[in-house]
């Protein structure tokens, strides 16, 4: 959720830069790309339950097109039709804000029709209502498509068949960093990141997912000294981890521009002031540009706490670059970078079951690697229900939620969601998972 680091490229670090050379802190950028283009709306609508000989009348149908376009504001240059055998027709508008047409089916008693106008003295929905009144249409279905300019909404994947739609407010900024699509906005959950059309973070639940990331893992670890995060671009999770009592964060994410646009937009995590101070490694943190699995793969440090907040794994996508951080090689390589009580803890993904595909792999993974040190994979359950967290300990623990509860008091802060009890509680895989592994 709260992650930025994108599937590994081969594009260098300074390429955000050539690509967007007004981003950065404290530079004023505007809230959209230079490439931005012209701003329209795209009408795809199917109309049913007409008369048949309507739908065959080439001449009413013209006329029909062409009053439901001038009613809704358009400017309608030229008309194009054209009738087929044995029955059928199709109707093309030109207009000044962009084209219109409709197909029919007498057969079946319908239409579809595409409207599309750019600017506001058109208004494209209208249009297709006016000519659904017009032609005596009984059944219509339309769909509105925002293009160019500042986007009006985001539809999310969820899973196979399944989206969501999120309206936006406010657009804050919108960039394609060189490693994704980047879009910051206000939604009924506040300020909101979006990476490729997924739901990274919002301003009203970004607590509640941080702290199921940092602190159970924080309690968990024998010691809290040092603590490597990759990914977790908005930097929630390296200023967690300060105040869990951490004297040195190492912070890595591949995507610089990513980063900065938190910085500069999000109302949680990283300020610009604080990330140049990451940037530069004046102070606890220590940020890192740079491939997180090189970086763990070619470092000979050890820290008490690992944290992976990337997003999700991708089965569905067997080539794609981001499930090489979820591999159990990755998995076992920051097992190594660990100390003797360290624990490592990762984004796993949804505990719901009709998309808990990538949290059951996870799940069998940590449970092969954390086996063989004599350890075990914890699960750690979190309020905001989209997602789970996995931890892993190399030393045996039968009782982690115990463990966590015994040493919350001694922490130099504590969380806002979570007490002992939460931690007891949490802290138990559902049954689901641990048949997997029993």
């Amino acid at each position: 959720m709260s992650s930025s680091t994108s599937p590994i490229m081969s594009v260098p670090a300074a390429a955000a830069g050539e690509l967007h050379p007004t981003v950065g802190l404290g530079t004023g950028a505007p809230a959209l790309p230079s490439t931005s283009s012209p701003v329209g709306r795209h009408v795809l609508a199917e109309l049913g339950g007409i008369a048949p000989e309507i739908l065959d009348d080439c001449e009413r149908l013209r006329s029909d097109l062409t009053a439901a376009l001038t009613e809704a504001g358009a400017q309608v240059r030229q008309v194009v039709v054209e009738r087929f055998e044995p029955q059928g027709a199709t109707v093309v508008a030109v207009l000044a804000e962009s084209h219109a047409s409709i197909h029919t089916w007498p057969e079946h008693g319908g239409m579809h029709v595409d409207v599309f106008t750019c600017g506001e003295s058109a208004d494209p929905v209208d249009a297709v209502r006016r000519l659904a009144e017009r032609v005596g249409a009984t059944d219509t279905a339309l769909q509105v498509v925002d293009r160019g300019g500042a986007p009006r909404t985001v539809t999310e994947p969820l899973s196979p068949g399944l989206t969501r739609r999120w309206d936006l407010g406010r657009v804050h900024h919108v960039a394609h960093t060189g490693f994704q699509h980047v879009v910051v906005a206000d939604t009924a959950h506040g300020v909101t990141l979006f990476c490729d059309d997924e739901r990274q973070s919002t301003e009203h639940t970004q607590l509640t997912y941080h702290e199921a990331l940092v602190w159970p893992g924080a309690l968990l670890a024998r010691e809290l000294d040092r603590v490597l995060i990759v990914g977790s671009s908005e930097g929630v999770a390296s200023e967690m981890a300060v105040a869990a009592g951490a004297s040195r964060v190492d912070h890595v994410d591949i995507d610089t521009e990513a980063v900065r646009i938190c910085a500069e937009h999000l109302p949680y995590g990283y300020t610009p002031e604080s990330l140049a101070a990451a940037e530069r490694g004046d102070g606890p943190v220590h940020l890192t540009y740079g491939d997180g699995r090189q970086f763990v793969l070619e470092s000979d440090e050890h820290w008490d706490l690992v944290v992976v907040d990337l997003p999700d794994e991708r089965p569905d996508e067997p080539d794609a670059q981001i499930n090489r951080l979820y591999e159990e090689d990755f998995v076992r390589a920051c097992a190594q970078r660990l100390t003797p009580g360290g624990v490592l803890v990762f984004q796993a993904g949804s505990p719901a079951v009709w998309r808990d595909a990538t949290l059951r792999s996870a799940w069998q993974r940590f449970a092969t690697v954390f086996g063989e040190t004599g350890g075990r994979g914890v699960y750690i359950g979190c309020e905001e229900h989209e997602w789970a967290f996995l931890a892993g300990v190399r030393e045996p623990m039968d009782d982690p939620g115990a463990v966590a509860a015994g040493r919350l008091a001694s922490m130099p802060s504590q969380p806002e969601l979570w007490d002992a009890t939460a931690l007891r509680h949490r802290l138990v895989a559902p049954l689901s998972l641990r048949r997997l592994t029993d």
